[in-house]
């Protein structure tokens, strides 16, 4: 599932009051497969008092974990950090694909040009040049 979609769905738990460790949780129950068993864990590390790197020593939810990690230690609100990681991650690939879109257009050029300059040549100037013959020699 997506990081961005992950982030959202934990800021929504939050915002409902429910304890991070319980927002993890139940978000990790409703998007199932491996990553909602990650979240699902650390979830429980959390609420049965592991540390923050305990309970996310194996985790590959890197951008869900670092979003947080600050909010948990610190004891601050946790939903500005992951709005502020989600918004940031959402920058980041609108960037990627303006970047690919124009390397497409670069990329286009050539072919592109090979296919149309013969076509331009084969239908536009082709039979202009035999109607020219055909008017100068017959």
């Amino acid at each position: 599932m997506d990081a961005v979609l992950l982030l959202d769905l934990l800021d929504v738990a939050i915002g409902t009051g429910v304890s991070l460790p319980r927002a993890l949780s139940a978000v990790g129950a409703a998007v199932g497969g491996q990553q909602g068993a990650e979240l699902g864990r650390g979830g429980t590390a959390l609420l049965l008092g592991a540390s923050w790197q305990s309970a996310w020593a194996e985790s590959t939810l890197t951008d869900v974990v670092g979003a947080l990690e600050a909010s948990w230690s610190t004891g601050t609100a946790p939903g500005p950090a992951l709005r502020g990681r989600a918004d940031q991650l959402r920058r980041d690939r609108r960037t990627r694909s303006r970047t690919a879109a124009g390397a497409l257009g670069v990329q286009l050029v050539l072919p592109l040009g090979l296919c149309f300059l013969p076509a331009f040549v084969l239908l536009g100037l082709v039979p202009m040049l035999l109607s020219l013959a055909g008017d100068l020699f017959g």
